[in-house]
């Protein structure tokens, strides 16, 4: 466990271990859950597709393309959970394949009106 404060800027970081070095990463979908087990119940999304849907969500430049750099403010599932876990989807492209996931950046997908 990592405790922190309410509001407390977090900062994350994850790396891919693989010896093939023509590969980055992506950060795709983050949600938050006050249940380790059940991240579709009582959940909160702070990212999907790639799009923020936290208004602390940032991406944070990267070393290498191998790691992807992340943050967001620090919240609660009101008082009754003492601790919010954090699972993440991310994506492993081909370096430089720009029709890739990772290349694509936010995704928002819009339904179309039967007009059109």
């Amino acid at each position: 466990p990592y405790y922190v404060d309410m509001d407390q800027n977090l900062f994350l970081q994850a790396s891919l271990h693989s010896s093939d070095q023509n590969l980055t990463l992506f950060v795709d979908t983050c949600v938050a859950s006050p249940n380790s087990s059940d991240f579709r119940t009582l959940a909160y999304e702070l990212t999907k597709s790639g799009c923020a849907s936290d208004t602390t969500y940032s991406l944070f430049p990267s070393p290498r393309p191998d790691v992807a750099r992340f943050g967001f403010s620090s919240f609660s599932f009101v008082s009754r959970f003492p601790s919010v876990f954090l699972r993440c989807q991310l994506a492993v492209c081909r370096l430089h394949d720009y029709s890739s996931r990772c290349y694509q950046g936010c995704v928002s997908r819009f339904r179309r009106n039967a007009d059109s």
